[in-house]
């Protein structure tokens, strides 16, 4: 996959992929995430709301602070009172950075750094809320980390806990299908985690990052007689993004394959 590396416009693009045990490029490289850094958020929610110590009906008010623009709805939405349970589906859905700034400050960074670290994260990692701007006073960023980590993480959601089955359920409900997935065989609006796949096709839940410079997607595969997880972090300079969109693509059909798709796309 060493094709995967290609110089962007201004510069070089660094593309890391991880399928534990069968994919590893680069996967070590700590890298900006974008929205997918919010999977860590929704893990950490989807286990207190799981173990009780967190109920998803319990209702948020949306502060001024809160409110962002960029991806997602509530930004420019009149309702000011949301269940944590619905801020936890915008979040996964339509990446809504309204929603997570709200369980940020309703969790605080602490509580999801400590969550993320019982998860087995060390180097990815949530530094901030979403900011728009995002000036120089601010962290860098909002979210770094390494391909290996998160695909790991996504390996091990098997659905068995009560956890895992809230946060694929909200992973499913994804509507950016444009990275890894974009040119597979799959039904996007397929929420179930399921039993089988017909034979040519997969089953994908994901959580997708973009920004200036960055492309990613983390998630869950499930083909023909197998189920991987995944990740691809695509990061270079303001103006490649295009030239990401191609790798981390590319990036999908390997992975296609890897779930049961030997022919790649149909």
């Amino acid at each position: 996959m060493t094709e995967l590396n290609a110089r962007g416009e201004g510069g070089a693009c660094t593309v890391a992929v991880s399928v534990p045990g069968l994919i590893s490029l680069h996967e070590d490289v700590e890298l900006t995430l974008a929205s997918t850094g919010k999977l860590l958020l929704l893990a950490v929610v989807a286990r207190e709301i799981a173990a009780g110590t967190l109920d998803p009906a319990e209702t948020v008010e949306l502060l001024q602070d809160d409110r962002c623009g960029g991806s997602g709805l509530l930004g420019i939405l009149s309702g000011r009172h949301w269940a944590i349970g619905d801020l936890a589906v915008l979040t996964a859905s339509v990446s809504d950075n309204t929603a997570t700034n709200a369980l940020l400050r309703r969790l605080g960074l602490d509580r999801v750094a400590e969550g993320a670290a019982e998860l087995g994260f060390v180097r990815t990692r949530i530094l901030d809320r979403i900011r728009e701007p995002r000036l120089p006073a601010h962290p860098p960023t909002f979210a770094v980390g390494t391909a290996g980590e998160l695909a790991r993480f996504a390996a091990g959601l098997d659905g068995r806990r009560e956890w895992e089955r809230l946060l694929l359920g909200w992973m499913a409900h994804n509507t950016d299908r444009s990275l890894v997935p974009a040119l597979l065989p799959h039904e996007p609006e397929e929420r179930q985690v399921p039993l089988s796949v017909p034979a040519g096709t997969v089953w994908t839940a994901n959580k997708t990052g973009t920004d200036t410079g960055v492309r990613a997607d983390v998630g869950v595969m499930v083909g023909a007689g197998r189920r991987i997880g995944y990740a691809v972090l695509a990061n270079g300079p303001a103006g490649a993004e295009h030239t990401l969109v191609e790798r981390v693509r590319q990036a999908g059909l390997a992975i296609g394959r890897l779930a049961g798709l030997p022919d790649g796309p149909r």
